[in-house]
C-alpha cells in the first residue's frame, strides 16, 4: 500500500470515534504542553537571574573579613574585623588588575521622615561605590569625596526608601532622622531590583563612610570592599593580586587560613546557573510524565482498535495484504495521534506561557530548541507505545481474524 493509502484509512478508522480519539489526543497534548511551560518558567527564571547578576556587574568582586582561627575555632563570613579602609587604598595602589575599590560598612537601622519612619539598611561608602555598582541617579548628586573627608552629614536614598517615606514627594533637600541625627538628602538612586536571592537592592540608604563609621558606629573597621577588576577576563587576575597583597598586610604565614574571602560575580552565576538547572530538570521530569501517561493511553486505544478490527484485519490479509502492510497501518494512526498531540500541545504550551508571563508576571522565555525537543519526544512517545499493538495486528492470522466474532 502507498503512504497516501495508509494515511485515508487511517484517518477514517479514526474519525470513526471521534470522541475516543480526542481524548487519547488530549494526553499527549497536556504532556506537550507542560513540558513547553515548564521549561519556559525554568529558562525564563534563569534569565531573570542572570540578569541580575549581569546588573551587579560581572567583572566586580566582594572581600569579606572571615576564615580565621581564634583559640581553636574557624570563624566564618563576617567573623572578624581584619578589613581596613587603609586595605582599600593599598588595594588601588598595588593591585594593576583593579580598577575601583570601595569600602563599606552597614548597619540596619530605622530612618525617620516626619511621621513615617521605615527600617533599612544604611551603608557607608565612598563616591566610587556607585561606578562599581554600575548605579546611576534619577535626581540629585551621589556622595563626593570632599562629603567623605570631612564626614558629612548627607545621604543618598533607595528608590524603595523613597516609595516609604515620601510617596510621590520630592525627598531632594530635606532633612531625615537616623539614630537621632539629622541627615539631608541629596540624591535618589535609580530602580536597581531584587538581587535574585530574596533581597532588594533598593531597600538602601548610602552615606559617606566616614559619617556611618564616626557618628553611628564608632569602629574604624570596614565590613567589606566592594571592587571592579580593569575587565571581565581580569576577574580572577585580580583575585589572586588581592589575595597576596593581604595575606601579606595582615602578616598571614604561608600556609595559614586567611582572614578574608573574595567574592566574585562569577562564582554566584555558577551557583545560580547549577540550582536553576536542577529547578528546570526536576520540572521538566516531572511534566515529561504525563507525556508517557499520554502514550500510555495511545497504546490503549490502539489495543482496543485491534480488537474492534480483528475482521477488517483477517479480510485485509485474505485479500493480499501483507504483514508489513498491517503493521504500518496501525503505525501511521499511533503516529498521527502524537503529531496532532504534539502539534496542539505546542500551541497550548506557548499560550500558557504567555499567560503566566501577563498573568502572574513570572518571568518566561520559550526557546525554539526546547518546543522542537517535546514535539520530538512526543512523536517518538507515540511511535513506541504504538509499535506493540500494530505489530499485535500484524502477527493476526488471517484464519482466525475471519472467524472473530
Amino acid at each position: 500500500m502507498i503512504f497516501s493509502s495508509l494515511l485515508e484509512v487511517g484517518l477514517t478508522a479514526l474519525t470513526r470515534n471521534r470522541m475516543r480519539s480526542a481524548l487519547t489526543v488530549l494526553g499527549i497534548v497536556i504532556g506537550v504542553a507542560a513540558v513547553i511551560a515548564t521549561l519556559a518558567i525554568g529558562q525564563g527564571a534563569r534569565a531573570a537571574v542572570q540578569a541580575q547578576i549581569r546588573a551587579l556587574g560581572a567583572n566586580t568582586l566582594t572581600v569579606l573579613p572571615g576564615t580565621i582561627t581564634a583559640g581553636g575555632v574557624r570563624m566564618g563570613s563576617g567573623g572578624t574585623t581584619t578589613l581596613t579602609p587603609e586595605d582599600a587604598t593599598a588595594i588601588k595602589a598595588e593591585c594593576p588588575a583593579v580598577d575601583l575599590v570601595a569600602p563599606t560598612v552597614r548597619t540596619g537601622t530605622q530612618v525617620v521622615w516626619g511621621d513615617q519612619n521605615w527600617n533599612t539598611q544604611v551603608q557607608g561608602t565612598t563616591p566610587e561605590y556607585a561606578q562599581i555598582r554600575q548605579w546611576p541617579m534619577t535626581s540629585g548628586v551621589f556622595i563626593s569625596d570632599a562629603d567623605v573627608r570631612g564626614g558629612a552629614k548627607v545621604c543618598v536614598l533607595g528608590s524603595k526608601v523613597v516609595q516609604q517615606l515620601y510617596g510621590s514627594a520630592d525627598p531632594i533637600g530635606t532633612l531625615v532622622r537616623i539614630k537621632g541625627i539629622p541627615f539631608q538628602v541629596i540624591g535618589v538612586l535609580a530602580f536597581k531590583g531584587g538581587t535574585g536571592f530574596g533581597g532588594d537592592q533598593d531597600d538602601v540608604v548610602l552615606m559617606p563612610i566616614t559619617t556611618e563609621q564616626h557618628r553611628l558606629l564608632g569602629i574604624t573597621y570596614v565590613n567589606n570592599l566592594s571592587v571592579s577588576a580593569v575587565s571581565e577576563p581580569a576577574v580572577d587576575v585580580a583575585v589572586d593580586q588581592i589575595t597576596d597583597l593581604l595575606r601579606q598586610r595582615h602578616r598571614i604565614r604561608q600556609g595559614g587560613d586567611a582572614d578574608f574571602f573574595i567574592f566574585t560575580q562569577k562564582e554566584v552565576a555558577t551557583a545560580a546557573e547549577s540550582q536553576s538547572k536542577v529547578m528546570t530538570l526536576l520540572l521538566a521530569s516531572v511534566a515529561a510524565v504525563s507525556l508517557l501517561v499520554g502514550g500510555i493511553g495511545i497504546m490503549n486505544i490502539m489495543l482496543v482498535s485491534v480488537t474492534e478490527r480483528t475482521r477488517e484485519i483477517g479480510i485485509r490479509r485474505a485479500i493480499g495484504a501483507k504483514r508489513r502492510d498491517i503493521l504500518l497501518q496501525f503505525l501511521v494512526e499511533a503516529a498521527f495521534l502524537s503529531l496532532a498531540g504534539g502539534a496542539f500541545g505546542v500551541l497550548l504550551g506557548i499560550v500558557a506561557a504567555t499567560l503566566i508571563t501577563q498573568l502572574a508576571r513570572w518571568p518566561t522565555l520559550i526557546q525554539p530548541a526546547a518546543v522542537g525537543i517535546a514535539f520530538a519526544f512526543a512523536s517518538a512517545v507515540g511511535l513506541f507505545f504504538g509499535f506493540y499493538p500494530a505489530r499485535r495486528a500484524s502477527r493476526l492470522d488471517p484464519i482466525d481474524a475471519l472467524r472473530y466474532e
